[in-house]
C-alpha cells in the first residue's frame, strides 16, 4: 500500500500553488466577493495552467488528468480561494465538462468543449428544477421528438455560472422526459447552448456566499435542438446525469479538504501571535484539542477523497469497481467533507474573537461559501447517507420505494 503521489502529480501540486500564490491571494478572493465576478484573467489562467476540463481526455483537447490529479487541483485551489468561487467554477467544468465530452458529438465538442478548456466558453450542469433538486427521477422537463428535432420544455434554477455562460457562450448538461411512461428509465441528457433560441435567463439569485461565480435560472420555451445535442443514448439521461454527480461530489471532497487546511492555518497563525493572560492563545488546552480534532479528521477526510479518487480512476481505466461500489464512498466523501470544512471556519473565527467576525478576516468569506455544499449543492447531505445505506444494507431497504 503506497499513499504517496507520483512525482509529476507533487510537481503539478507546486505549480497549481505557486499560480494560486501569484492570482489568487486572500486580497484577490476579498475583491472577486464584493465585486461578484469571476475575473476573466482568472479564467484565462487556469486554462493556460490545463485546468479547464482538466479530465477531457488529450485526443479532445484537454490534459487527460486522472481523477487523483483532478482532485490536487480542486485542493490547491480551494486552499488559495476559501470562498470556493474558482473551485466551483472548475469542478463544474472538470466534472460535467467530462461528461458531456464523454457522451456529446463531434458538433457540440467542437462549438462548445474545445472552447471551454481554452477559457472561451463556461460547460456547466443545470438539472434543479422549481419542484425540487435531489429528486433527479421527478424532473418535469419534457423533450419531444419533432421531425429531425427536439422541442424542449421547462424550467431551471438555483444553477451555477449563468452570468458567466452569458458572457462567455457555453452551455449546460440538461435532463428532461422523453418516455414518461418509463419513469427515470424514459429521460435523456441534452447539452443545451445557453443562447439558443428559447432559452431565457430569467434571474441571478442573491447567494449568501461563493459570490464570485453566479447563481441564476432559465427557462426553455420551445427550444429546438438536432440530434446533435443529444447526450449518449435516447433514454439513458438519468444514469449519465447519476455518473457525473459521482465526479462533482468527489471534488467537493476535495474542495474542502483544502478549504479546511486552510482555515485551519489561520486560525492557528492567529493563536500562536495573540496574547492573552499573558501567554499565548495557542497555549489554551481547549483551542488546542478543537485544532487536533479538526486536523486529524481532515487528514482522514483526505485519505478517503484519494482513495475514492483512486476507486474512479480503476473503474474507468480497468472496470475493477462496480460503479456503485464506487459511488457509496464518493457519497462518503461528499457527507463528510462540507460540514467538516464549516465547522472548521467557525471554530476558527470563534478562536479569532472579534476579529473573526469582521470582513478584515478572510474565514468568513470560507463559512459562507462552504455552506452552499452543505445545503445542497450536487446532492443534499441526507441523500448520501440513503445512497450509503442502500448499499450497505440492498436496493430493498430504500426508504422512498
Amino acid at each position: 500500500m503506497d499513499f504517496s503521489f507520483t512525482e509529476e502529480q507533487e510537481l503539478f501540486r507546486q505549480a497549481v500553488r505557486e499560480w494560486c500564490e501569484k492570482n489568487l491571494s486572500l486580497e484577490k478572493v476579498r475583491e472577486m466577493d464584493e465585486k461578484e465576478e469571476m475575473p476573466m484573467d482568472v479564467v484565462k489562467g487556469m486554462a493556460d495552467l490545463g485546468l479547464l476540463l482538466m479530465t477531457v481526455p488529450e485526443e479532445h483537447g484537454g490534459t487527460g488528468s486522472d481523477w487523483v490529479t483532478a482532485c490536487i487541483a480542486a485542493e490547491e485551489l480551494a486552499y488559495a480561494d476559501i470562498s470556493i468561487a474558482v473551485p466551483v467554477f472548475f469542478l463544474v467544468e472538470a466534472s460535467w465538462g467530462y461528461i458531456v465530452d464523454r457522451y456529446c458529438s463531434e458538433e457540440v465538442r467542437e462549438k462548445y468543449i474545445k472552447k471551454a478548456i481554452k477559457g472561451e466558453a463556461f460547460v456547466g450542469i443545470a438539472t434543479t428544477e422549481p419542484g425540487g433538486g435531489s429528486d433527479i427521477a421527478s424532473v418535469k422537463t419534457t423533450a419531444k421528438k419533432e421531425g429531425d428535432e427536439w422541442v424542449i420544455n421547462g424550467e431551471k434554477i438555483y444553477i451555477s455560472g449563468t452570468e458567466e455562460a452569458k458572457k462567455m457562450g457555453g452551455g449546460y448538461f440538461i435532463i428532461a422526459r422523453t418516455d414518461p411512461k418509463l419513469g427515470h428509465r424514459g429521460m435523456t441528457a441534452f447539452f443545451l447552448p445557453i443562447d439558443a433560441p428559447g432559452v431565457e435567463i430569467t434571474k441571478r439569485y442573491d447567494d449568501m456566499g461563493r459570490m464570485g461565480i453566479s447563481t441564476g435560472g432559465f427557462v426553455m420555451n420551445d427550444v429546438r435542438l438536432s440530434d446533435d445535442y443529444v447526450l449518449g443514448e435516447v433514454n439513458k439521461g438519468f444514469y449519465y446525469t447519476m455518473e457525473g454527480f459521482d465526479l462533482a461530489r468527489l471534488l467537493i471532497g476535495a474542495t474542502s479538504v483544502g478549504a479546511t487546511q486552510r482555515a485551519l492555518e489561520i486560525g492557528m497563525d492567529y493563536t500562536k501571535q495573540r496574547i492573552l493572560f499573558g501567554r499565548p492563545l495557542a497555549k489554551f488546552e481547549g483551542i488546542q484539542f478543537e485544532m487536533a480534532d479538526l486536523w486529524a479528521r481532515n487528514e482522514a477526510l483526505r485519505a478517503l477523497v484519494y482513495r475514492a479518487a483512486w476507486m474512479v480512476n480503476e473503474k474507468y481505466s480497468t472496470g475493477r469497481f462496480d460503479p456503485l461500489e464506487v459511488s457509496k464512498f464518493i457519497s462518503a466523501v461528499k457527507l463528510l467533507g462540507p460540514p467538516l470544512a464549516f465547522r472548521t471556519f467557525e471554530k476558527a473565527m470563534i478562536w479569532l474573537g472579534a476579529y473573526g467576525y469582521t470582513k478584515e478576516c478572510p474565514l468568513e468569506m470560507g463559512l459562507r461559501g462552504i455552506m452552499s455544499y452543505c445545503v445542497g449543492a450536487e446532492g443534499g447531505l441526507n441523500i448520501q447517507r440513503i445512497i450509503i445505506a442502500r448499499e450497505l444494507l440492498g436496493r430493498e431497504y430504500v426508504p422512498y420505494k
